[in-house]
């Protein structure tokens, strides 16, 4: 008679595999607003670095980006918070913030983010 040796998950190892999952999926349901926030500034950084190009002033690049920010949901940052300079005759918008995203109870996660139309 000849014996067959099972193969596959015990419950405990399904309850930890299953777990762990849900925890991965928690973190990225929980960091995926802050990365897509920082993508947006990206894309709204190059856009006034462009006007910026184009002759607008500092205070008018500003002011686009609060537009801009407001439009697409921006809170992290303003129009305030941009270092503007010109760097071998173009200009260059820059931002650096931190965003804390809560995961669950007292822990959380710190991004730190930066941004820059100089970046390719």
């Amino acid at each position: 008679m000849t014996q067959f040796r099972q193969r596959g998950l015990s419950l405990i190892s399904i309850l930890i595999v299953g777990a762990f999952m849900a925890f991965v999926l928690l973190i990225g349901f929980r960091t995926v607003p802050a990365i897509n926030e920082y993508l947006t500034i990206k894309r709204v950084v190059k856009i006034v670095a462009d006007e910026g190009d184009n002759g607008s002033s500092i205070s008018e690049m500003r002011r686009s980006f609060d537009r801009r920010g407001q439009i697409d949901d921006v809170s992290s940052i303003t129009g305030a918070d941009l270092e503007i300079r010109k760097v071998a005759g173009k200009v260059v918008v820059e931002t650096s913030y931190a965003r804390k995203v809560p995961v669950a109870g007292n822990v959380s996660l710190l991004f730190d983010f930066q941004a820059s139309s100089a970046e390719n």
